[in-house]
């Protein structure tokens, strides 16, 4: 095989097959999707800073011996740090930082063979649902160049849609796997809370709502790469139950008859969009064809009383990003070096007191105590991923009069996907229904704590009875 637009529509796992047997070079693959970003990324400017000369030494230096060795990768511009390489976190404040070190999880990264070839775009400081930082512009869908792409990991989500590579690092702080896998139709799942490390600069972030993994076009990529990175490293604060076996050796393995809740109703009482529920519902069939025993029901979720936790926990946990980015840089923020949203969070985030924010915690640990008791009786709980399918760029701008708009629009855009940060649950959003207008529509399954594999089988289920892999946006290799 020597074709670039064939090698674009496989997964890491046959990439890297490839190499394996020799049957083609990381340096051609590398050069493949340097060529690909060069011709789609002006439509979609999902990648922001260009790794070539990086890319293309790994490639041609001797790669461990790993599962993805040769494999070209996209790192999101935010968290995960690679020494030397700048990181702006989708900000004008940060746009000259660049790391003295790599974190614990590109090191993983690297060692699991990965060749990474550029950083994708996000939000300022992946504090939106959408990717349209000031400081680079908006990414945009490659399945409608007008809609958004989700976030805040949604240059990743329309990178891997487009098949410039087949997989990219993601992070999720309140759906940001998630919502992007959902918006550009493809593979998300969060981990468990602390599957994957934060190391070596953090232990948790803002309590333990962030977590670390991937996009994807495949389920087994997304399990063999969890493989590779996740575990306990020396100094975390706590892990995740240790799986049974590899996530890898879940993908095919029969799931069994699961007992499966679905809800098309939020915590907030917010409306959905009629296409959100028609994939649910039309989810929930495909359930029940596939033998699984799935019934309407929900947990009992105080909506109002966990968005008003989960914001204190998301404005003080910005504003403890800048103040302690200020002291790698050396400075705080200028005048207008914010955007005014995230100015507007940061002053919020001022405010929270010690004693607000440690409520906010415990109510957010009485919400997942509340939700694991529901999960007693449940293998899954299914839920549309969004509250409506991929949004006119600009949605989510401020206004001259409220600088907070955008945050309140994300209130019905992401009705569901906090709820799994909250409590630690592992949960995926899997592309198996697109709208009248051609756009995607994820649906979300959310596990028990520490029960990524039901997920993984679940996941390889769907994705044999609806394959996603052979749809491909208008804009992609």
């Amino acid at each position: 095989m020597s074709n670039s637009a064939e090698w674009a529509s496989l997964d890491a796992t046959a990439q890297a097959e490839l190499v394996r047997k020799k049957e083609v070079k990381p340096i051609e693959l590398v050069d493949a999707v340097i060529a690909r970003i060069e011709s789609l990324n002006p439509h979609l400017n999902a990648v922001v800073t260009k790794m070539y000369d990086e890319a293309r030494a790994a490639a041609n230096a001797p790669l461990p011996d790993a599962p993805f060795a040769g494999v070209p990768f996209l790192l999101k511009d935010l968290l995960a740090a690679y020494k030397g390489v700048p990181m702006s976190s989708g900000s004008k404040y940060l746009k000259d930082f660049q790391p003295d070190q790599d974190s614990e999880l590109v090191a993983r990264y690297k060692r699991a063979g990965l060749i990474v070839t550029g950083k994708t775009n996000t939000p300022e400081f992946g504090i939106l649902p959408t990717t349209e930082p000031a400081v680079f512009g908006a990414a945009r869908n490659p399945w409608d160049t007008r809609r958004n792409t989700g976030g805040s990991s949604g240059g990743s989500a329309a990178a891997v849609a487009a098949r410039l590579v087949p997989m990219a690092h993601a992070n999720d702080g309140g759906g940001s796997i998630r919502i992007p896998a959902s918006c550009c139709g493809v593979f998300g799942l969060k981990p468990t809370r602390a599957r994957n490390p934060l190391g070596p600069n953090f232990g948790d972030m803002f309590s333990g709502l962030v977590a670390e993994h991937a996009v994807t076009i495949s389920v087994r990529d997304s399990a063999a790469l969890l493989d590779a990175t996740s575990g306990y490293a020396a100094g975390d604060p706590y892990c995740a139950p240790l799986p049974v076996r590899p996530f890898a050796e879940e993908v095919g393995k029969d799931p069994g008859k699961l007992r499966i809740a679905f809800t098309t109703k939020t915590p907030l009482g917010t409306p959905l969009h009629e296409d959100c529920v028609k994939a649910t519902e039309e989810a929930a069939k495909l359930l029940r064809d596939l033998g699984h025993e799935v019934e309407e029901a929900a947990p009992v979720i105080n909506g109002d009383m966990m968005v008003k936790s989960f914001m204190a926990i998301w404005a003080a946990g910005l504003t403890w990003t800048v103040q302690s980015l200020s002291f790698a840089i050396g400075r705080m923020p200028v005048a207008g070096e914010l955007e005014s949203g995230t100015q507007a969070l940061y002053d919020m985030g001022q405010a929270v007191s010690a004693p607000d924010y440690l409520m906010a915690v415990q109510y957010l640990q009485i919400l997942g105590r509340q939700v694991a008791g529901f999960m007693a009786n449940y293998d899954v709980l299914l839920t549309p991923t969004l509250g409506m399918p991929p949004v006119p760029l600009g949605s989510f701008e401020p206004t001259a009069e409220d600088a907070m708009a955008g945050m309140k629009f994300a209130t019905a855009f992401v009705p569901f996907t906090p709820i799994c940060n909250s409590t630690g649950q592992p949960a995926m959003s899997v592309p198996l229904y697109w709208n009248d207008e051609g756009l995607p529509v994820g649906t979300h399954y959310i596990g028990r704590y520490g029960d990524e594999a039901t997920l993984f089988r679940l996941a390889a289920q769907l994705e044999a009875a609806r394959p996603w892999a052979q749809r491909r946006p208008p804009v992609s290799a």
